[in-house]
């Protein structure tokens, strides 16, 4: 969990914000997993979301305690607590009317996601905690996951395990085995 004391200060960031930035966009290489053209797994962590409640303090220019911790009860449900990784799922499609054909035809899309673990079974997530993103017309082009892990899993991850990434919906259909080191990066998540 991100605290308020783990926060720089709008002048302190404004001073750290070149390299804390370059440090945070390094970091987020080895997060992001392309699930076939048009879909990408963004997997959160404790520094990618201090970014974002960073960047955001700084856009609003908040510096009262109680609109930094409501920032913080925003993206602290999105940090890993040692048993799961959480994602935001994004569909990426530039053209405006593709993207709304798209998004038409993939309702469910985020429910037909999963994570496997070498030979484990599939790990499909707990999608959208905070509210329901999708409507009996069409899915919404971002999602937030969860993906609950045994122990088992934790412990094969952290053994240096594979870990495969896909999407199994009727009309989007993708897998990918994750590099080395976003699987590194991943098992850096669990306890």
């Amino acid at each position: 969990m991100l605290t308020h004391d783990q926060l720089f200060s709008l002048e302190q960031y404004a001073r750290q914000r070149p390299e804390f930035r370059a440090k945070v966009m390094a970091h987020k290489k080895n997060r992001q997993v392309p699930v076939g053209p048009n879909a990408t797994l963004y997997f959160e962590d404790k520094l990618t979301m201090q970014y974002q409640v960073q960047e955001m303090l700084r856009l609003e220019r908040m510096f009262e305690p109680e609109l930094i911790q409501d920032e913080l009860d925003v993206y602290n449900p999105l940090i890993p607590d040692g048993s799961n990784w959480k994602a935001t799922f994004m569909v990426e499609f530039s053209d405006e009317n593709e993207r709304k054909a798209q998004l038409a035809r993939l309702i469910g899309i985020e429910k037909a996601i999963y994570v496997q673990v070498t030979d484990f079974a599939r790990v499909t997530p707990v999608a959208n905690e905070d509210l329901d993103r999708a409507t009996e017309e069409k899915t919404s082009a971002v999602h937030f996951l969860r993906f609950e892990l045994t122990p088992e899993m934790c412990q094969a991850v952290k053994n240096g395990a594979a870990i495969r990434a896909g999407i199994d919906h009727p009309h989007y259909q993708a897998e990918i085995t994750l590099a080395p080191a976003v699987r590194d990066s991943l098992a850096a998540d669990l306890a």
